[in-house]
């Protein structure tokens, strides 16, 4: 059974758009709604929650994960093995695979 991800992606974009549709028929104009000073400054404040949070408690860790761990451990393997492969010699798994029994 094939798992289509686009779809999610699509009905997001299809609820959005009928969400504007709705709000434009009943006479909502976000535009102004967007641009009116109490939205910029709520805009703002959560703005700089987000880059508060992640400054203070998420960079460190997330930064660790990305380059200590994803980089340095699964993409430089991953690159090496596609190498490999491609000059016909046998992968990391390959060559760690043990001995069948005879």
């Amino acid at each position: 059974m094939k798992i289509n991800t686009q779809t999610g992606l699509m009905k997001t974009v299809i609820i959005v758009i009928i969400a504007v549709i709705i709000l434009g028929y009943f006479g909502f104009d976000l535009r102004t709604i967007i641009e009116s000073d109490s939205v910029q400054q709520n805009l703002i404040y959560v703005w700089n929650f987000v880059v508060n949070v992640w400054n203070n408690y998420l960079e460190r860790p997330a930064l660790y994960l990305w380059n200590d761990i994803f980089i340095d451990l699964i993409w430089e393997s991953f690159v090496d093995n596609m190498e490999r492969i491609k000059d016909g010699q046998p992968t990391d798994i390959e060559l760690n695979a043990p001995e069948p029994a005879e």
